[in-house]
């Protein structure tokens, strides 16, 4: 008795049970949740990285760019701010939020960082600031 059993090859797609496409962006619930949470496992440099970049809406290599000079002046911190985009050599005017200037004072004064230094330092020596793979990975975490 000859039985012939045909077995399907049919790939299964990568995307399959997946959500793919543009995510939907943070609700301020979401947001502020974040924010707590960070503040209360007192992670002043993620903090600082997340205020800024909610504030300021630039991308991730803009972010990680920034010189302390870029938005403080002296001791404080200005309210508004502008930066050159690097990908679209255009300057955005940033609006800084009181709880971002307290956050970034806060990270400057701990990480004891002097006018000209990166706001977001990297830790490896050879590196200058921390790079958009390092951020990209700080925001999923």
């Amino acid at each position: 008795m000859n039985v012939v059993t045909e077995i399907s090859c049919t790939p299964t797609p990568w995307n399959k049970g997946k959500l793919v496409g543009q995510k939907s962006p943070l609700r301020l619930r979401d947001i502020w949740a974040i924010r707590v949470r960070l503040q209360l496992a007192k992670k002043t440099r993620d903090l600082a990285l997340f205020n800024l970049a909610i504030d300021s809406k630039l991308r991730g290599c803009d972010l990680v760019n920034l010189r302390v000079r870029d938005i403080a002046h002296g001791a404080c911190i200005s309210p508004r701010a502008i930066v050159m985009q690097q990908k679209t050599h255009r300057p955005v005017q940033l609006e800084i939020t009181e709880q971002t200037r307290i956050a970034i004072m806060d990270w400057i004064q701990l990480a004891q960082l002097r006018n000209e230094d990166f706001l977001f330092p990297s830790r490896i020596n050879s590196a200058k600031h921390l790079s958009t793979r390092q951020y990209a990975r700080i925001v999923k975490a």
